[in-house]
């Protein structure tokens, strides 16, 4: 399979990142194993979580993607094997938030341990936080570097300037930098990357690791009148953001492409976004072993340039 390269960090990653969101959220333990395993055997071994997944699920607490992660690199024996990317600053109760040198040092920790492993590949900013310096929170994470508790970083949820700003004081302080971003970027949600993200993180080599890859399941053509709200917990969300002319327009152009190369709109979606300037490995999610060989496949498609050039019109945002 054709590996990226995570920023300037070294660590090559195949071109999708699989989403861990779900572990613990809408698919159990038991599950979640097969998916782990089934990812393995698809040459498939970039994990991205955080250590807030999945607190916002009445009886959970955050930690519960980490610990059923954790648990499968123990009886798997596979951590070598994989790299897993996780996140820290989201709120996880009282104290527990943000990006102080004090809470980066304590949550690592507690990711490490329900990791059940020594070393985390990727550890981001789940978030910026405005309310700590920069120089504070790099210095935090270029320590942990050192220390050989993480591999690389990288930033989560960043403006462009913010993380250009980001890239400025590393480079001054040689202090480690983000070597990845993860914005929200699919065929739908467009322009804040493109015209603010892009920019900086092509020409610092960062790596891009988008989230929401599939528009929250809109541009698998899922949802395409208002009743299909009911097709899952997020319907609603989903047809009030997406179900309107340009994202009909969009539906309309990923089916025409999709039956041409004889593929599902989702392929045709991922297979887009793998084509952009910038992108290293979009994150997608999957419930069961059929969802997770669809986006397999996705990876083997070629679109041509007459393809892309219909889609981008389709979902241009000027």
């Amino acid at each position: 399979m054709e590996t990226r390269t995570l920023g300037r960090s070294g660590i090559t990653v195949p071109p999708l990142a699989f989403g861990g969101n779900v572990f613990g959220w809408t698919i159990d333990r038991q599950m979640s194993f097969r998916l782990l395993d089934a990812l393995v055997e698809r040459g498939l071994n970039f994990i991205d979580t955080a250590d807030v997944y999945s607190a916002w699920v009445d009886g959970n607490q955050g930690g519960e993607s980490e610990t059923i992660i954790g648990e499968w690199l123990k009886k798997s024996g596979r951590r070598d094997g994989m790299i897993i990317a996780t996140k820290v600053g989201k709120p996880m109760g009282g104290d527990k938030k943000g990006l102080s040198a004090a809470y980066i040092k304590r949550a690592v920790e507690e990711s490490l341990k329900r990791l059940q492993t020594d070393y985390i590949d990727l550890y981001q900013s789940h978030d910026d936080d405005k309310s700590v310096p920069l120089e504070e929170t790099l210095a935090a994470f270029d320590a942990l570097i050192k220390a050989g508790k993480v591999r690389a970083i990288g930033a989560s949820n960043y403006e462009g300037p913010r993380l250009a700003q980001a890239l400025r004081i590393s480079e001054q302080n040689g202090l480690a930098r983000y070597e990845t971003l993860q914005p929200k970027f699919n065929l739908y949600d467009r322009q804040e990357y493109e015209q603010n993200l892009a920019p900086v993180v092509t020409a610092h080599g960062v790596g891009v690791i988008n989230f929401y890859a599939l528009a929250s399941g809109f541009l698998t053509g899922k949802y395409r009148a208002a009743e299909d709200a009911a097709k899952s917990p997020r319907g609603q969300s989903v047809v009030e953001g997406y179900l309107n002319p340009r994202g009909l327009r969009i539906l309309k152009a990923l089916d025409a492409v999709s039956e041409q190369h004889q593929v599902t709109p989702t392929q045709v979606a991922l297979a887009w976004n793998l084509k952009q300037p910038g992108i290293t490995a979009p994150i997608a999610s999957a419930t069961s072993v059929e969802q997770l060989d669809e986006l397999a496949q996705a990876l083997e498609l070629r679109l041509s340039a007459e393809d892309v050039r219909v889609l981008d019109e389709a979902s241009a945002w000027k």
